[in-house]
């Protein structure tokens, strides 16, 4: 059975409506224990499992500057989901089940480098990151150059399940939460395709350190943006390294160039590059009006879910603040770098994907060989029916309604 129609960006599926309604209904009947979104709830509770060495796991491998910046966005962005956002019963419950796993695998992973430091002195092949709006092309530019058997990407159960586990658990736990997600948004698969297994962005793992993206995306919180749009990412970015060196080890694929994709990274991109100095990158391009469109709708299908009180055109003038801001960054790191770039515009990706993937290869010095590109062909012939045909839809007659 297919998804319903979308009738509007703000538009919720019954599932959603049906489990919020539950969830209010239990805690005011005091069935289920209403959670509680404060930071030191949330430290504590995390924390509990390591009794007197908690502290030892919250410092594993970070400075004192790292752990610092983390407690104090984690006050800031809770204090800003607690008095801003307006969350509604699902959206609470959303929100602790997201910040509660952040802390508990912020404490998992520094006890993991205390005990395994070498972890962190994993040398890396140069990455290729992949820079853009979102809605710009690059899932499509990271999906092709990740089909490249040269290279190695992040699977969505490693981004969102980091913490190295031998039993495949990130796995099975992604499988779990994805099917969930798709039941109470019917619309996400037609917006971000993903499945446990497939390449991911990796931008949970910036959300991991506290990075505004992910959760301005899904809540309104202008205290917290405006607060760490200003303030400096690099502990945000030293935690990334650390947790892609963990990853690339464990995986033992370091050695292959990482396909790296978050359009975050173009309002960070100096400090990105600065802890990556030998990358090479691909920057995708679209008309900025077309990408607005389809921001503002990917923004407002995650905001509806959690608060009952939405508004579109405050969701519209976030992104456009957004993107002027990205605009303005990215232009001002990209003016400084002296390394291999390549730009890729979405309409010409669309026209001859063969064509530009080569220009691409030729400007970045990479050998496009027989085996990426027919590795390539399966999987742009794999999308051909993809989910984002759904959403294109979901965009004209949002345009065509009065």
């Amino acid at each position: 059975m297919g998804a319903p129609v979308r009738e509007h960006p703000l538009a919720r599926g019954k599932w959603a409506d049906r489990a919020n309604s539950f969830l209010t209904h239990a805690w005011a009947k005091g069935w289920l224990p209403e959670p509680e979104l404060g930071a030191d709830a949330l430290w504590e509770l995390a924390a509990k499992p390591y009794g007197d060495d908690a502290k030892t796991a919250e410092t594993g491998g970070r400075s004192a500057e790292d752990v610092a910046d983390f407690r104090e966005r984690l006050e800031r962005l809770c204090a800003a989901a607690i008095k801003e956002a307006d969350l509604n019963a699902l959206g609470r419950a959303m929100a602790y089940g997201q910040l509660l796993r952040v802390v508990k695998n912020r404490l998992a992973f520094g006890k993991l480098w205390n005990e395994r430091p070498e972890l962190l002195r994993t040398p890396l092949a140069p990455p290729i990151i992949v820079i853009g709006h979102m809605r710009s092309g690059t899932t499509r530019i990271h999906k092709l150059l990740a089909s490249d058997p040269a290279h190695s990407h992040t699977r969505y159960c490693d981004a969102y399940h980091p913490v190295p586990s031998s039993l495949g658990l990130g796995r099975v736990k992604s499988t779990v939460e994805l099917a969930m997600l798709g039941v109470l948004n019917p619309w996400l698969k037609a917006i971000h395709p993903m499945a446990p297994g497939e390449v991911e962005e990796e931008l949970a793992w910036i959300a991991g350190a506290l990075n505004h993206s992910i959760y301005e995306s899904q809540w309104h919180i202008p205290s917290y943006s405006a607060f760490s749009e200003t303030r400096d990412p690099a502990p945000i970015y030293r935690e990334f390294a650390r947790v892609f060196r963990t990853d690339a080890a464990h995986r033992g694929n370091a050695a292959l160039p990482r396909i790296l994709k978050v359009p975050a990274f173009a309002e960070d991109l100096a400090t990105l590059l600065a802890q990556f100095p030998d990358a090479r990158l691909v920057v995708a391009n679209r008309d900025l009006d077309a990408v607005l469109r389809s921001a503002v709708s990917l923004a407002a299908n995650q905001m509806a879910i959690q608060s009952d009180t939405c508004d579109l055109a405050r969701i519209e003038a976030l992104w456009r603040h957004k993107l002027a801001l990205r605009e303005e960054r990215m232009e001002r790191a990209l003016g400084q770098w002296n390394g291999a770039v390549a730009h890729l515009h979405f309409d010409a990706l669309g026209e001859d994907w063969e064509r530009e993937i080569h220009h691409t290869y030729d400007e970045l010095g990479l050998d496009l060989t027989d085996a990426a590109l027919t590795a390539m062909r399966k999987q742009m012939a794999g999308s051909m029916d993809g989910h984002h045909h759904a959403h294109s839809a979901q965009l004209d007659r949002f345009s065509k309604k009065p």
